[in-house]
């Protein structure tokens, strides 16, 4: 396995500390946002739904770092993460302003797509309560070393929320290496996040500093293009011998350029239909790349969360010292499971996640 040097968990609190944006999550169903009558409500964040699916699937302790503007939607978001089991006594609740002026709660529309039709997002989170966080505002060496963690988790939606927020993670990735703890970050691009603050060039930049300070990056072939600047030659549709060949080349690349990285771990994700992809992974670990078993034609209800469904279970078997193979079949199985229910976390249970990892089928279970 990877050559993590794990803290022991009796000496931790926490086996997972997650920074990151929770937002309420409006989803019209089978309808389209433009024409919906009623809305679905959970709440989600790429960061935290990597903490929610090692608490609520995998059993582990977990704790969210983010900031609520305190209205009702707010007390929402909060009853809605209470239900997911992860730990908020890291949450900071700052004062509404009465109409949103200077802080709010962040608001993402996603209708799910269906065949043709692709799946659609509309984020609403613009002056965020957790986009506003500052350097010096958390007392991590309180939550790393007198409470204590194992494994530290962000990337880069966070880090693309405002000037500042880059800033938040870079502090904390740096206490959390002083303390011992492992630093996972998930590129996780979105053009819409950077437009405002220096478009693909900020991103970039902004991401090749955070990387730096990173043990495990996870991240599909477009965010290595777009958030660190590199390119895969030969990449096409299917994930042949041409492609691992092509991503082994890339990953030995970001390597050299990044020698702190223990692995590097990607969902290969193959769109036939907004119902119908291709689903796999692999994780590139002392020189190797180790593939999982790429299921084809994989049927999805609701595709957003899967890329951190795939990032949790990757982490579980890591962070319970299993082989990197073994682990990187818990990230593709709890990833495809993720995406055959609605909202953005998982629902699956480990018995779940073991019997597909292990090549279970669908047949009822009575």
């Amino acid at each position: 396995m990877a050559d993590l040097h794990l803290r022991p968990a009796a000496d931790c609190r926490w086996d997972l500390v997650a920074l990151g944006e929770v937002m309420l999550r409006l989803d019209p169903g089978d309808d389209r946002i433009a024409t919906a009558r009623s809305f679905r409500v959970w709440e989600g964040g790429g960061e935290y739904n990597v903490a929610r699916g090692l608490r609520r699937c995998f059993g582990l302790r977990t704790s969210v770092v983010t900031a609520l503007a305190d209205n009702p939607v707010g007390r929402l978001v909060e009853d809605l993460v209470l239900q997911g089991g992860v730990d908020m006594s890291h949450l900071r609740w700052v004062p509404y302003d009465g109409v949103g002026r200077s802080v709010r709660n962040g608001l993402n529309f996603t209708e799910r797509g269906f065949g043709v039709r692709g799946a659609v997002g509309c984020s609403d989170r613009g002056h965020t309560a957790v986009s506003q966080l500052r350097p010096g505002e958390i007392d991590w060496a309180a939550i790393f070393e007198r409470e204590g963690a194992r494994w530290f988790h962000t990337g880069g939606i966070f880090a693309g929320l405002s000037e500042t927020s880059a800033d938040v993670a870079a502090e904390a990735m740096r206490a959390a290496h002083t303390a011992g703890v492992v630093v996972s970050y998930d590129l996780n691009y979105r053009p819409s996040l950077w437009q405002a603050i220096g478009g693909a060039k900020r991103a970039v930049e902004v991401n090749r500093r955070l990387a730096e300070l990173v043990d495990v990056m996870f991240g599909n072939e477009e965010d290595f293009a777009a958030a660190l600047g590199y390119e895969i030659p030969g990449v096409d549709a299917a994930f042949s011998e041409l492609d691992a060949a092509s991503y082994e080349a890339m990953l030995e690349e970001v390597v050299r350029d990044l020698p702190n990285l223990k692995a590097i771990a990607t969902s290969l994700r193959t769109v036939r239909s907004a119902t119908s992809n291709d689903w796999g992974g692999i994780c590139f670990v002392d020189g190797r790349l180790h593939e999982a078993e790429l299921r084809h034609d994989l049927e999805i209800l609701d595709r957003v969360g899967g890329g951190d469904s795939f990032a949790s279970g990757l982490i579980y078997g890591l962070l319970t010292e299993r082989d990197v193979d073994e682990s990187l079949a818990y990230a593709v199985a709890h990833g495809a499971l993720a995406m055959t229910t609605p909202g953005d976390t998982s629902t699956a249970t480990l018995a779940e996640v073991q019997r597909l990892a292990a090549g279970g089928h669908a047949r009822v279970q009575r």
